[in-house]
């Protein structure tokens, strides 16, 4: 069974407590290529990698299965910037 994005969302909502999620899946339904905006406040104080790394961790068994993720991982206060 192909993996979604509801599914992402919600693993990604409950391990890192994220308060903005958008996740797209980018290869018409099959769940092979997903774009994620992910803001959580356990990103506060981590360089891009450290953030990365973190995301790949929780989603460890699903990047085995898809074959493009790209992820724009933000702190809340770095979203409420770019929502002004």
């Amino acid at each position: 069974m192909p993996i979604t994005s509801q599914q992402l969302e919600e693993k990604l909502k409950a391990e890192l407590q994220a308060s903005h999620l958008k996740i797209v899946d980018t290869s018409d339904g099959c769940g092979s290529k997903f774009q994620a905006v992910i803001v959580s406040p356990q990103f506060e104080g981590k360089p891009l990698l450290q953030r990365h790394r973190l995301v790949n961790t929780v989603l460890e068994a699903e990047l085995k299965e898809i074959h493009a993720f790209s992820m724009k991982t933000l702190t809340p206060e770095q979203w409420q910037k770019e929502q002004s």
